[in-house]
């Protein structure tokens, strides 16, 4: 067991006992019996009421510490955020738990159930899939069958409606945990003896790729750097769900270059009110932080890149484009570019959403 699981347990199992004999506990009562400081126990205490293992009795008052009862030491959901993103007929689904194995495990059984899954992919904690709108049966049971598929995906007005159908423990986490899932407006539940049938409600929500460039000088900053910065500022607003940061190298010949040529994206799943607000804020973050004034931003709704922008992305990778030629790209496929000269490198940037991490690094690889 790893150390940090053995402190969890511990500590879950000393505030149970806490909690039996005097009816809830406080931060002090902790710490002094485990003799960690106070901070540390805080931050446990936070952890395990995210998870629904703990839950808050009374708020602080005074000089009286809050109190705090320990309700379980099972999660009240393993799954953290579920959302999806709509491109025409096909879905994205996002789902982010609460460790890489169950991650893993949903990703293995959904890639051998098939169904209208299309592509799985997993990145750490994250699970991303894509899938086409309708429904194609699928066959669930015990090994080596799959324990969970996806069986549907259909549109109700502004929402996404996930059918899944399952047995064992993904059984448990469909009827019992995901509907605790920030993302999941609610869980339709159908049981027939030990199959559950499950249909999850999402908002059908915008993939938004914003590529930027350019905004470093030979004196200082590092786009990937302004990248993730931008990720954190974009993830605060409202309506908005941050997916991923992706560096990308173009032609490392190219000159004007300030160093290897390496430009960025982010990924965003966005609600349609929010759109506007988002796209001003990048914009207006990367000009006041960017270090080049030649900095650039793109930015495009979809996941599906169509021809033209691949291969714009493609020629950028080996070779030379210019900005009268990224700008007919961004006119024919749908973008915005937006500053100097970085918006050429912006646009190749996103032009490679959904490409491996490896081929996006490596401009000898394919995309």
């Amino acid at each position: 067991m790893s150390r940090v699981l053995e402190r969890r347990r511990l500590l879950l199992s000393l505030m149970r006992q806490v909690t039996l004999e005097q009816g809830s506990f406080g931060i002090a009562e902790i710490a002094g019996r485990t003799s960690l400081p106070r901070s540390t126990v805080q931050d446990w205490v936070k952890r395990l009421v995210a998870e629904g293992c703990v839950a808050a009795q009374t708020d602080s008052r005074g000089r009286h510490g809050a109190r705090f009862v320990a309700i379980s030491a099972m999660p009240r959901s393993t799954c953290r955020r579920v959302f999806t993103t709509v491109d025409g007929e096909e879905v994205a689904i996002f789902h982010k738990c609460l460790s890489s194995a169950c991650a893993g495990f949903c990703a293995h059984h959904h890639r051998v159930a098939g169904g209208v899954i299309e592509s799985v992919e997993r990145d750490g904690n994250l699970l991303r899939e894509t899938g086409r709108l309708g429904r194609i049966p699928v066959k669930i049971g015990l090994y080596p069958r799959s324990a969970v598929g996806v069986v549907g995906l259909r549109r109700e007005a502004d929402l996404v409606v996930q059918e899944l159908l399952s047995i064992g423990g993904p059984a448990y986490s469909l009827s019992e945990m995901i509907a605790h899932a920030d993302g999941v407006l609610e869980v339709r539940i159908d049981r027939n003896d030990s199959l559950v049938r499950a249909e999850v409600v999402t908002r059908g929500l915008i993939h938004l790729l914003i590529g930027i460039d350019d905004t470093d000088t030979p004196g200082g900053g590092a786009t990937f750097a302004l990248a993730l910065a931008l990720l954190q500022h974009l993830a605060v607003l409202e309506g908005v769900q941050p997916i991923g940061h992706r560096v990308v190298m173009l032609d490392p010949s190219v000159e004007g270059r300030t160093a290897g040529n390496a430009c960025s994206y982010l990924e965003l799943a966005v609600d349609e009110k929010a759109r506007s607000r988002v796209e001003e804020h990048a914009v207006r973050f990367v000009g006041d932080e960017a270090f080049s004034q030649e900095w650039g931003v793109a930015i495009r709704e979809g996941f599906r890149i169509p021809p033209p922008l691949l291969e714009f992305s493609k020629k950028a990778r080996t070779g030379t484009v210019t900005r009268d030629e990224a700008m007919r790209t961004a006119e024919e496929t749908g973008a915005r570019l937006f500053g100097g000269r970085g918006a050429i490198g912006a646009l190749a940037a996103i032009g490679t959403a959904g490409a491996p991490i490896e081929a996006q690094l490596d401009p000898s690889i394919p995309i």
